[in-house]
């Protein structure tokens, strides 16, 4: 008896996120349907599914962009089930969204300040490991947000949010609508955050290949529930494609 609790605590100790049999959506549509989840500290999570199946929705939920109806969200030892997005983010969870909303009008430098600003920190400069990640950013420094690639507008996303200093990155499809070669960096970037082993992750990732690279454990929804969940190592990839493919 004593080694179950002993074990039940070290999982409860593990685990950062704990999503719990959540019902949400958009006024009288619902669109999740008892999903539960987890993710442990340190931990890559996959969200895989078609478009459509609601993976943006448990994104916008768990940011409390999205009201849950049911259920509940358990984060770093809370209930945040009822929190506001500000006291989320203030809390250590960060969203990347496929839209990026960087400030267009700013420039690259004016970007990552603001992310220091969102932390309170007053004359400090821009990490260096930021540019270590992403060098290209070093290069665009006085070039306005607006005037970007698609594919170095994501990396700006990714760094300014780096910059916060989160526990939990919430990743919605970063290398869609990107180049081959941004996509390389923006795995490696990933991959980089994941070897710190400090930062847990939960990616919603259109390429399977990449998933399975960056991936500890992998859920996979449809029709706004999840319908398979695994170690990345004891999944096959023929039956993970048959909920992803058109």
């Amino acid at each position: 008896m004593l080694s179950m609790c002993i074990l039940a605590e070290m999982e409860v100790n593990m685990s950062l996120l704990q999503v719990n049999s959540i019902v949400s959506g958009y006024g009288t549509t619902q669109v999740l349907h008892q999903v539960s989840l987890k993710a442990d500290k340190g931990q890559v999570v996959a969200l895989m599914g078609r478009n459509g199946v609601g993976k943006t929705t448990l994104l916008k939920t768990l940011m409390g962009l999205i009201k849950v109806e049911s259920g509940s969200i358990e984060y770093d030892g809370a209930n945040i089930t009822q929190w506001p997005t500000e006291k989320r983010a203030h809390g250590g969870i960060a969203y990347v969204p496929q839209g990026r909303e960087i400030f267009p009008h700013l420039t690259v430098y004016e970007n990552l300040i603001l992310g220091l600003a969102a932390r309170s920190i007053k004359n400090q400069e821009i990490p260096d490991d930021i540019f270590i990640m992403f060098p290209e950013l070093k290069k665009l420094y006085k070039r306005k947000g607006g005037d970007l690639s698609g594919g170095q507008q994501q990396q700006l996303a990714i760094a300014r949010m780096l910059i916060l200093d989160p526990k939990l990155i919430l990743f919605d499809e970063p290398t869609e609508g990107i180049q081959p070669s941004i996509v390389q960096s923006i795995e490696y970037a990933i991959r980089a955050i994941k070897e710190q082993q400090k930062i847990t992750i939960i990616l919603v990732e259109q390429y399977m290949e990449m998933a399975f690279r960056l991936g500890d454990f992998c859920y996979v929804m449809d029709h706004g529930e999840i319908v398979m969940h695994d170690n990345m190592g004891n999944l096959e990839g023929i039956e993970v494609q048959k909920y992803i493919s058109i």
